[in-house]
């Protein structure tokens, strides 16, 4: 049993299953991020931990009670919104002091914990300002502070950096994850942003379609997705995904795929295990940071294998250059170093990292093994 503890649970709108049985069990101090797609039923999980929509099916517990039929206000739960929610009227020890207020804690014991949380967030210079007074980040610390004060048994974010601008959301991510290292809190934190669950989680729940397709650490999300639409979902960019079809090489599996100009390309799969599918077709997916220059390669790495490709678009980003090729007769993304000299229209040799690969079946989209 967990400190939150999510059972088969369900979510019907009349005939519509929008969640399908759920179950996730997250531990005192975890921070776990639910990621996908909008519509995915990762908002309504949310909400149905929150209260503010009832279980259709199952079970939510909290330090093992029952919370289906608690109503929101006795949850001891802080929700921190997209939207900030923010009393526009009220300064920020106002907004702060609020949740407290309502729930009837003395004055000084409330202006001694409005103080604390914001030493904490460093926003102390801003408690007599309004909202409309505060830029985007320095509102989302005084909802993360009204969150805080209450000392809840869990606390919600519902894609709180969206409305953010792209530098922000970087620094707001430190944030977050400083003061969960700090805090030890238990969070559950919804987006749909692939590199704030890679980065802020301690696990990671990906969700698609209203099932929880893979449930795991950011390695092994990362590393080893159970289905096509993980693999596709998860990393920046993306990882390769092309067909290929399997032969027996005296033993062990090779793929093989088309090339650009119309050769084969030959790429020997890693695992021995893998040789009992020979004569399958399958999707071969290979992350870019594991196709890339020969002298760029893992050198820790004993299954290295080169190929020469066209070159069909380089795309310098400061530190690396993403070079597009095509295997399969799908675009695939190399990462080579940024002082390499390729060009476009050229042949080039790929040297690919093939312990970083994995096998899914084309049909079932699932994992082959």
């Amino acid at each position: 049993m967990g400190f939150l503890d999510i059972k088969q649970a369900t979510k019907s709108y009349g005939a519509v299953q929008v969640l399908q049985e759920t179950d996730i069990s997250v531990e005192e101090g975890e921070f776990l991020v639910l990621v996908g797609p909008s519509g995915c039923g990762k908002s309504t999980l949310l909400n149905m931990i929150a209260g503010l929509e009832d279980v259709s099916s199952g079970e939510i517990a909290i330090r093992g009670q029952r919370m289906n039929e608690v109503r929101p206000a006795e949850r001891n739960i802080a929700m921190v919104f997209q939207s900030y929610a923010l009393y526009p009227n009220m300064n920020v020890a106002q907004n702060i002091a609020f949740g407290l207020e309502m729930h009837g804690v003395p004055k000084p014991e409330r202006d001694k914990k409005v103080q604390e949380v914001a030493e904490l967030l460093q926003i102390t210079q801003l408690l007599k300002r309004k909202p409309g007074q505060l830029s985007g980040g320095q509102r989302q610390r005084v909802a993360m502070g009204r969150a805080l004060v209450r000392d809840p048994d869990v606390f919600l974010f519902d894609e709180p950096l969206s409305n953010l601008d792209a530098k922000l959301r970087v620094d707001m991510r430190t944030e977050i994850k400083k003061l969960h290292q700090k805090l030890g809190t238990t969070i559950v934190y919804v987006t749909h942003d692939q590199i704030e669950a890679l980065t802020l989680s301690t696990r990671i729940a990906v969700m698609f379609g209203g099932y929880v397709q893979q449930l795991g650490t950011p390695k092994e999300i990362y590393d080893n997705p159970a289905n096509m639409f993980v693999a596709g979902f998860m990393g920046s960019p993306s990882m390769n995904l092309f067909p290929a079809t399997l032969a027996d090489a005296g033993g062990t599996a090779q793929a093989e795929f088309t090339l650009k100009d119309g050769g084969t390309g030959v790429l020997p799969i890693a695992d021995p295990a893998i040789v009992k599918h020979a004569g399958r077709k399958v999707i071969l997916g290979i992350r870019p940071e594991a196709i890339t220059d020969p002298d760029g390669a893992d050198r820790n790495s004993k299954a290295i294998h080169q190929l020469e490709a066209q070159v069909e678009v380089t795309e310098p980003a400061g530190s690396d250059t993403f070079v597009v090729t095509e295997f399969g007769g799908k675009e695939i993304t190399g990462r080579f170093r940024a002082d390499v000299a390729v060009q476009p229209g050229t042949s080039h040799t790929f040297a690919v990292n093939m312990e970083k690969a994995v096998l899914f079946d084309p049909e079932t989209e699932a994992r082959i093994r």
